[in-house]
């Protein structure tokens, strides 16, 4: 496994950027990303029509550009996660975490003894098919993977403190879609409530278990840009918007402009 930039610059102190892969089923779109400058390709599996192959090529492409893979599965399944870390994901983050056990069971899934409970493979593409031996793959995987957990519900946001307090977990990542739908604030920006709860998840991870907080870069809910984002604590950001849309903007503004040509 190589060494994970998103990681690294947390680990700095630093803020990484990642953006989406989107629904274009193509490695070349996470080469071009990792051309482009970013520190990861976002992969989501959640609102994708992406099967496990096309995250497999997609990782390829991430390590050829020297850029993080982090994958959203479409739900928490370990038997899952585990296909995906063993094909050599260096990130998950996971959507929907409700409660404190859900956290726990996230490590448990993602982290290697005695951190976690996440189940060995002696030649999986992760530790290069058997040539990393075993007790140094264990060792960089607990080091490098990325934990990223996503706080969407009214339920998780009851047990937000005890969650912050987990150990293992990397990122806190606050869906602001989701949270304004779970507050009632949806098409308000910068809504009040959405406010408190960033506020309120600040204050809980400065006491938590070391997690650093994750917010998107300019959405609509929170337009907040990477400067705001970093004075504000966080150490990974996503930028909008995905590959079919900049593409089909792109073209519309063409096409337009041909036709007023043509008037």
């Amino acid at each position: 496994m190589q060494t994970n930039r998103v990681k690294k610059i947390i680990r700095e102190g630093g803020l990484a950027l990642g953006t989406y892969v989107g629904g274009i089923a193509d490695p070349q779109i996470v080469e071009i990303i990792g051309h482009a400058g970013f520190d990861a390709a976002f992969i989501d599996m959640e609102h994708t029509s992406f099967d496990l192959r096309d995250v497999q090529l997609m990782v390829m492409a991430a390590e050829r550009v020297g850029i993080s893979p982090i994958v959203r599965p479409p739900g928490f399944d370990p038997a899952f996660l585990l296909r995906l870390l063993d094909m050599g994901v260096q990130g998950l983050q996971i959507p929907h975490i409700s409660n404190v056990e859900a956290a726990r069971a996230a490590v448990q899934a993602v982290r290697y003894p005695p951190l976690g409970d996440r189940g060995m493979a002696g030649a999986s593409r992760a530790n290069d098919y058997g040539k990393v031996p075993m007790m140094e793959h264990i060792a960089q995987s607990n080091r490098e993977i990325t934990l990223a957990l996503m706080i969407e519900d009214q339920q998780a946001l009851d047990q937000l403190e005890d969650i912050a307090k987990v150990e293992g977990v990397d990122l806190i990542v606050v869906g602001p879609s989701d949270m304004s739908r779970t507050l009632g604030v949806t098409g308000t920006p910068n809504h009040p409530k959405l406010l408190a709860v960033i506020e309120r998840l600040q204050k809980a991870l400065k006491n938590g278990a070391g997690a650093k907080l994750a917010l998107p870069i300019n959405h609509p809910a929170l337009p907040r840009d990477a400067g705001q984002l970093k004075a504000m604590g966080c150490a990974y950001a996503n930028c909008a918007p995905s590959p079919e849309v900049r593409l089909m903007k792109s073209l519309q503004a063409q096409a337009d402009e041909m036709r007023k040509q043509l008037t």
